[in-house]
C-alpha cells in the first residue's frame, strides 16, 4: 500500500475530480415549504419504531434554506464538485401532474450558485425520495414507474441541462428496491419478493431509460449512474459457504451493473433469479435495460464476510458480522478494509463497456464529540487516509478511476439511523444548525491544498 503519510491531491493529477454528496431527503429539510410534496420517507417516518430515536426529515440540516452557506464550506474545504439530488415531490408535489415552480426556482437558484462559486454540479434524479403519491399508486412494483419517472427527467433536463452536464440516473437501485421493498428496513416499508422483484426490473428499466432521456435532451453530458457495491468473501474454504458467498455476490454486485452493460440479469444457477426472469419476463427487455453510461459510480463502503445459513429463506446466507470476527470496523459496525475498496474498483473496471469510474461516495460513521468548538474525528482523518491510499494504487495501475465524492459534507439524516449516525466532515448541532468543521475536513482542505 502507498505510504498515507506521503500521498496528496497533486498525485491524482490535475483532472481528477475532487468533490462532496449530500441528497435531498437526507440534507434539505424543508418538507412542507415552497409547495413540495410529501415523499415516502416523510410518511415512513411517522411509523413507530422505523426510525432510531422517533427521527424525523422534515428540517433535518436545513440546506434549503441554508445552501448558500454550505457551499461556501465545500469550497473552502477545497472540493471541485458538489454532488446533490433533486426531490421529485419538489419539482412535482404529486409525482406527475403539474410542475411546482417554487421547487423548480429553488434548484436554479442551488446550481447558479454553485457555478458561482466555481463548483462542478453533479446531479443525481433519485436518491431514494419517492414522492408518497406515486407510492400509493404501487411506487417502484409499478411498471407504470417508467413513465412517471421519465416525465420528471425530462422536466429536469429541459430545466437544467444547459447549466449541468453531469448526471446521475438512479442512487443505488440496490440500496432502496432491497431495503425498502424487500426487508422492509427503508421507506416504503414492504416486504416480500412479489414486491422487490418487479422494484428490480422497473429499476433497471429506468436506469437506462433516463440515461437514454438525458442523452437526447443535454447536449454534451456526461451520464452515470451509482452502484453500491461491497466484496463478498466466504467465510470458509467450505463448498456451502463459497455457493452462499456467490449469491449474495450476485444481489449486492451484479444484480444491476450486468443489465445495464446489455449482460442482462446473473444467474449462476441462483433460484431467485429464476424468479426474477419468470415473474418480469425479462429476457423481453434486455435491450431497453441497456444504456451506454460515460461513467459508473461506485459505492463502497465495506465489505461482507458470509456463511452458508440454511435457515434464511432464498438466499441461504448470513453475515459474519466484522466485531464477531474481531477486526477493525466503524461506528455502523462496518468493517474498515482499504484493500478490499481497491479491488472493488479494479474488479467493476474490468467490465467491458464500463468506460469511466467514479468513486461517488465513500465515508465512515464514528461517534464524534463536540468538545470546546472542535470535533477531533482522528478515526474518520485515518480511514479517509487509507482509503484514499487504496484508490490512488488503483490509479497508478492505469485504472481509469478519475473522481473520489466523500460522503458526506454535513451530518444529516442517515435513514433509519436517523441523527444517530453522522458521516459529515461538518459537524451540525441540529438544535441551533450551527456548523463546525471537524478534523477530517480541516484534514481534507490541507490534502486538497495546491500548496500541500
Amino acid at each position: 500500500m502507498t505510504d498515507i503519510k506521503k500521498i496528496s491531491a497533486t498525485d491524482f493529477g490535475d483532472d481528477f475530480l475532487w468533490g462532496v454528496a449530500i441528497s435531498a431527503a437526507q440534507n434539505e429539510g424543508a418538507y412542507n415549504i415552497g409547495g413540495r410534496g410529501l415523499s415516502v420517507w416523510d410518511v415512513f417516518s411517522k411509523r413507530q419504531g422505523k426510525i432510531k430515536s422517533g427521527a424525523k426529515p422534515f428540517e433535518s440540516c436545513d440546506f434549503y434554506h441554508r445552501y448558500k452557506d454550505d457551499l461556501l464550506l465545500v469550497k473552502v474545504l477545497g472540493f471541485k464538485v458538489f454532488r446533490f439530488s433533486i426531490a421529485w415531490s419538489r419539482i412535482l408535489p404529486d409525482g406527475t401532474g403539474n410542475i411546482n415552480k417554487e421547487g423548480i426556482a429553488f434548484y436554479h437558484r442551488l446550481i447558479d450558485e454553485c457555478l458561482k462559486l466555481d463548483l462542478i454540479p453533479y446531479i443525481t434524479l433519485y436518491h431514494w425520495d419517492l414522492p408518497y403519491a406515486l407510492e400509493k399508486e404501487g411506487g417502484w412494483t409499478s411498471h407504470k414507474i417508467i413513465k412517471w419517472f421519465s416525465r420528471f427527467t425530462t422536466i429536469c433536463a429541459n430545466e437544467y441541462g444547459t447549466k449541468v452536464k453531469n448526471w446521475i440516473i438512479l442512487n443505488e437501485p440496490m440500496g432502496f428496491t432491497s431495503l425498502g421493498y424487500m426487508i422492509g428496513k427503508h421507506a416504503p416499508g414492504k416486504l416480500g419478493l412479489d414486491n422487490f422483484l418487479p422494484a428490480v426490473h422497473n429499476a433497471a428499466m429506468v436506469q437506462a431509460e433516463g440515461g437514454r432521456i438525458i442523452r437526447n435532451l443535454v447536449a454534451n453530458s456526461n451520464i452515470g449512474t451509482s452502484f453500491s457495491c461491497s466484496e463478498v468473501i466466504p467465510y470458509s474454504t467450505n463448498r456451502k459457504d463459497i455457493e452462499a458467498a456467490n449469491r449474495v455476490d450476485i444481489l449486492m454486485n451484479r444484480l444491476f451493473i450486468e443489465p445495464s452493460l446489455g449482460l442482462g440479469y446473473p444467474d449462476d444457477g441462483f433460484a431467485l433469479m429464476d424468479k426474477l426472469h419468470l415473474h418480469n419476463k425479462a429476457w423481453k427487455y434486455t435491450k431497453q435495460m441497456q444504456f451506454d453510461f460515460d461513467f459508473i459510480g461506485l459505492q463502497n463502503y465495506f465489505p461482507v464476510t458470509i456463511k452458508y445459513n440454511p435457515v434464511i429463506p432464498v438466499i441461504q446466507a448470513s453475515e459474519v458480522k466484522a466485531a464477531k470476527r474481531r477486526v477493525p470496523h466503524t461506528g455502523m459496525g462496518w468493517e474498515i478494509n482499504p484493500d478490499s475498496f481497491y479491488r472493488m474498483i479494479k474488479r467493476f473496471s474490468e467490465y467491458d463497456g464500463v468506460k469511466k469510474i467514479i468513486v461517488t461516495e465513500n465515508g465512515a460513521f464514528f461517534k464524534d464529540k463536540l468538545v470546546n468548538g472542535v470535533v477531533n474525528d482522528v478515526e474518520r482523518m485515518d480511514y479517509f487516509k487509507k482509503y484514499i491510499s487504496a484508490l490512488l494504487k488503483a490509479k497508478k495501475e492505469a485504472i481509469n478511476v478519475n473522481g473520489y465524492f466523500a460522503w458526506t459534507l454535513t451530518d444529516n439524516f442517515e435513514w433509519s439511523e436517523g441523527y444517530h449516525a453522522s458521516f459529515g466532515l461538518v459537524h451540525v448541532d441540529f438544535t441551533t444548525q450551527l456548523r463546525t468543521v471537524k478534523q477530517s475536513g480541516h484534514w481534507f482542505r490541507e490534502f486538497l491544498s495546491p500548496s500541500s
